[in-house]
Parts: structure tokens; C-alpha cells; sequence
């Protein structure tokens, strides 16, 4: 289906969401070390670009804060359930139409971003909270494509992508690599909570 601007204006609006293992939330200031950690740490930035200068990265949460991350609509800090501590950031969001990468001729799609910190990696976490966020967006939001952009030397992501769903469509370069585009149906993750990945809107 084409991009409208009643879809392409809006992601979802859930504020949490729970899981058996994390807590879909708003970041807080209490995050702001972690949320360091993945703008600088080499291992995490390996596929997005490099790590960013550290002095630059705790001047601008000096500055700003965790308002600009916890402001926006479809953007959720991935927390440990029972400790709370940043695993990582998951977002929800709409893909530029001036960038490359789109399905559709209006461009505006959604698009599944995540990133976890190193020891976060390998236990199944980010695609427990993509597969819950995806859910609740789907019981919100009519049909329509959601992409994921990666990297396409970034295999761990794209073995994600694929775990959740989605498949590969196209390839595009940005920022100076190549990047695979893949796609799924926002229908695919609806569901009843019996169905597995058992989710809760706190």
C-alpha cells in the first residue's frame, strides 16, 4: 500500500511495554551512562559508523539530557526486567523520504532500529523486545511495510531481521557502505498473547 499522511504521521503510542525478560520504557537520566556506552563503545559501533568522540557524546547528554530519546513517540530503552539497567535502545520509527531505502513511492515507512550493549548480546533480548514492540504497533496501526536498514557486513543483525521476519528486498548505500534493506508486513506480528512471546502494556 502507499505511504498516506495518516500513516506516515504516526507510530505507536504505547509508553511500555513488559516482557518475560525486559521493560520497553522512557529513558531517564539514570540511563545516561549506559546510553554513552552505546554511542562510543567500538564493539557497538562496529556496523553504525565508528564510535563517536567520548568528550562530544557526554558534552551533548550534559546539555541535553535524555529529553530528545525519551520525547519521542516509538523510541524505548530495552531494560532488564527484574533490574531495570539499559540493555539497549529499540525504535519505532518513520524512514526519512529523502533517504534511500523505501518500498513505497512516498517513502515515510516504518523502520525497526536496535542496538544492545556487547554483554547484552547472543541471549535472544532484542528480538523478544522487536517482537513485542511489533506486536503492540500492529494491534495500533493499520497494515503497512516496516523496514529494517543494516549494514550488510553486520550479520548479526540482519540474522536478527531475519529471526523476526523479515526478508531482504534490495541493497542501498548510505553513509559510505553498503546496506541491506529488508521488509515485513506490520500484520505479521499481530497476535493473541497466547500465541507466545507473552507481552504486557504496563
Amino acid at each position: 500500500m502507499d505511504a498516506t499522511p495518516s500513516t506516515a504521521a504516526v507510530t505507536v503510542t504505547v509508553t511500555e511495554l513488559l516482557t518475560e525478560r525486559v521493560r520497553l520504557r522512557a529513558a531517564h537520566d539514570g540511563d545516561v551512562p549506559d546510553l554513552i556506552t552505546l554511542r562510543t563503545d567500538p564493539r557497538i559501533r562496529a556496523h553504525l559508523g565508528g564510535p563517536r568522540p567520548r568528550a562530544a557524546v557526554e558534552a551533548y547528554f550534559s546539555e541535553h539530557g535524555v529529553a530528545p530519546l525519551a520525547n519521542t513517540p516509538g523510541a524505548y530503552v530495552i531494560a532488564d526486567r527484574r533490574t531495570d539497567r539499559l540493555l539497549g535502545t529499540l525504535t519505532l520509527d518513520r524512514r526519512s523520504a529523502d533517504r534511500p531505502g523505501h518500498v513505497e513511492a512516498n517513502g515515510s515507512e516504518l523502520e525497526l532500529s536496535y542496538v544492545l550493549r556487547p554483554d547484552a548480546w547472543g541471549a535472544g533480548l532484542a528480538e523478544e523486545a522487536a517482537r513485542a514492540l511489533l506486536r503492540a504497533a500492529a494491534g495500533e496501526l493499520p497494515d503497512q511495510p516496516v523496514l529494517v536498514v543494516s549494514q550488510t557486513a553486520n550479520e548479526r543483525s540482519l540474522r536478527l531481521a531475519a529471526r523476526l521476519g523479515f526478508r531482504p528486498v534490495g541493497g542501498l548505500e548510505e553513509f559510505g557502505a553498503a546496506q541491506t534493506l529488508a521488509t515485513a508486513p506490520l500484520s505479521a506480528f499481530a497476535g493473541r498473547l497466547e500465541d507466545g512471546d507473552p507481552t504486557e502494556v504496563a
